[in-house]
């Protein structure tokens, strides 16, 4: 059984990071770039700050892997949060209100708690492992449609679109082809909780971290979801890759992309793929 507290840090977390998101909306605060389209606000650094000293204080032997400081070390701790102060930090800084925190807890390598939430629209997006997932504390399912057709797909494209552009439009051509419709938000998280939540039949991307899509992989498996890599293997955090449906459209999506994959030059395909 999960322990209760995991779940209420986590909660409090992120609704703590969203009120410093809001708090700083149209004031003056630091932007700089960490890559070339890549942006870091002063508001992302808060975020983490105060979420590393919270676990700190109530977990000190617990690991925090985070997007800002020090997100690349390597995994020690039987206990890992995966932390993304702010995803949809460019949204953030143009003033577009499309952004969100989103945390997990892994446990001894498995996601075992997830919450993401969008001050914007005071949604909170919650999960546990077998425990089911919510929005604002009501049971949350996928949507039932069951043909590409039919359905809303969601992607997104990574800082580095610039030297892949060609691969990842063929794609994002691709699926213009054989879906309703397809949006590009700018939040890998909340792409994620919404195919959970049923708005998206399905969301895929390449060239992620484990903070973009830990929390949302599992809301989307216990929203009755299905989540794999691109390549259809076993969804793994580190993997940079992954395919998230609704379930029914699933293999109809890894048809897209393996159709996809075959036509790509050597080197210009998924990472890990």
């Amino acid at each position: 059984m999960i322990d209760p507290l995991f779940h209420a840090t986590a909660v409090e977390a992120v609704l703590a990071a969203g009120q410093i998101q809001l708090d700083h909306v149209g004031t003056d605060f630091q932007v700089r770039k960490k890559g070339k389209i890549d942006l870091v606000t002063e508001v992302d650094v808060a975020c983490e700050r105060m979420f590393r000293q919270m676990i700190a204080d109530r977990f000190p032997d617990h690991q925090v892997v985070a997007e800002e400081l020090g997100g690349n070390e390597p995994v020690r701790a039987s206990h890992c949060w995966i932390f993304d102060p702010l995803d949809g930090t460019n949204n953030y800084a143009h003033g577009l209100p499309i952004f969100c925190s989103s945390l997990a807890l892994e446990i001894n390598g498995e996601v075992a708690v997830g919450a993401v939430y969008d001050p914007s629209r005071k949604e909170l997006f919650t999960a546990t492992r077998g425990g089911g997932a919510f929005l604002n504390g009501a049971p949350m399912r996928v949507s039932g449609l069951d043909t590409l057709v039919d359905s809303l797909l969601v992607t997104g494209f990574s800082y580095g679109v610039h030297e892949r552009r060609k691969s990842l439009v063929d794609l994002f051509e691709a699926f213009l082809g054989e879906a309703q419709a397809v949006r590009r938000l700018g939040s890998a998280a909340l792409d994620l909780c919404y195919v959970a939540a049923g708005r998206f039949e399905g969301f895929w991307e390449q060239h992620l971290k484990p903070w973009d899509t830990a929390a949302g992989s599992l809301l989307v498996q216990e929203a009755g979801g299905r989540v794999t890599g691109l390549d259809g293997d076993p969804f793994d955090v580190r993997n940079g890759h992954l395919v998230a449906s609704n379930g029914a459209v699933h293999d109809a999506m890894l048809a897209v992309i393996g159709d996809w994959r075959r036509a790509q030059k050597p080197g210009n395909g998924p990472a890990g793929v």
